[in-house]
This record gives C-alpha cells, sequence and structure tokens, in this order.
C-alpha cells in the first residue's frame, strides 16, 4: 500500500512530466524504481517466477511508464495503474517464458567450469559464441562458466554487486541460448 502523500506527490510529478516537466520526470522515475523492485519480486513470488525475472520486469514497466505515460488518466490515482503495468509486463514474461525449466544459478554454479581441457575447435568455437556477447556479459559467461571463478570473485574484479553479475550471467546464458536455438532451426 502506497504512502496517500507519497501517491498524491508522484501523480503530481506524472501530471507535470505529461506537460512536458523533465525535472518532474526523472523525479518520478527514480522515486518509484525501488517501488517497482518490490512489487516485482512479489509478484514474482506470487506467481512462481524466478526472483531473477524481477529486474527485467521492471525495466520492462520503466519502458511502458515512457511510452504510455500519456493513457495514465490524471484524475485516478497513479499507484494501481503502475501495479496493473507491473503485473501484466510480469504476465507477458511468463508467457514469453512458456513451460521453461528454472534451475537457480547456485545450484549449478559449481559445475559451469569444467576440468577438461578444450580441444583447438572446441576453444575457437567457444571464442566464436562468446563473441555474440558485449561486455560486461562476454567476461562474466568467460569467467564463471569457462574459468571457474566464482560469482564473488567475479564481482568484485569487475566491481559489481554480486547480483548484478548473477543477473548478467542469467541474461548473456539466455541470449546465448537463443541464438543456439536460432542456429539449430
Amino acid at each position: 500500500m502506497i504512502n496517500p502523500a507519497r501517491e498524491h506527490e508522484w501523480a503530481s510529478w506524472m501530471r507535470s512530466a505529461i506537460a512536458g516537466d523533465s525535472r518532474a520526470y526523472h523525479k518520478l522515475l527514480t522515486a518509484i524504481t525501488p517501488h517497482l523492485r518490490v512489487m516485482a519480486r512479489r509478484r514474482c513470488d506470487q506467481f512462481g517466477a524466478p526472483t531473477s525475472e524481477a529486474e527485467d520486469v521492471v525495466q520492462e514497466v520503466l519502458l511502458a511508464i515512457h511510452l504510455k505515460r500519456g493513457t495514465w488518466d490524471p484524475a485516478r490515482p497513479l499507484a494501481p495503474w503502475i501495479s496493473v503495468l507491473v503485473r501484466n509486463k510480469l504476465i507477458n514474461s511468463l508467457r514469453r517464458r512458456g513451460r521453461q525449466i528454472i534451475i537457480p544459478l547456485e545450484d549449478v554454479e559449481a559445475t559451469l567450469a569444467s576440468e577438461e581441457r578444450l580441444s583447438a575447435s572446441d576453444r575457437m568455437d567457444v571464442e566464436q559464441i562468446l563473441a555474440k556477447l558485449r561486455d560486461p556479459q562476454r567476461t562474466i559467461v568467460q569467467a564463471i562458466s569457462i574459468e571457474g571463478t566464482s560469482v564473488r570473485e567475479t564481482a568484485n574484479r569487475l566491481n559489481m554487486t554480486e547480483v548484478a553479475v548473477r543477473v548478467s550471467l542469467h541474461r548473456a546464458l539466455k541470449a546465448l541460448a537463443a541464438l543456439y536455438s536460432e542456429r539449430a532451426i
């Protein structure tokens, strides 16, 4: 539940943003982003989605707010409108995901790095696949999946949080899976 004073402030900033006030828009987005994260995590738990999905939902909601802010009725409260966006974006995410099986990274990170030596052709294949990723995703996949570095060590090396490294690794592996499935077709 949103504090009525906060709701009033957010709605005021949204009205100003719609009228073209970029400072008010920045204030609004900065203020609601932590709230969106909490809502997205709560909805992920509610719908049985992995919490790693929450940050993607937050980004999609922020984009939807930007694109659809003109559809918000200024005579109505802002928080319920935002809540509907969060719910809808999570449902869209779940639909895209389909019936995939999600295995938490913690369950497999110890087995990601293989002690076996790669052949020269395998190394070339790995390098070609990794070249399709941008940094820091490429570096994170290289460090964790190939070199066997822990998430914590990788986060320290890249001056990132462990959560950011895990999210980036998840997204990179998802992108690689999509690339691989396109090639297989």
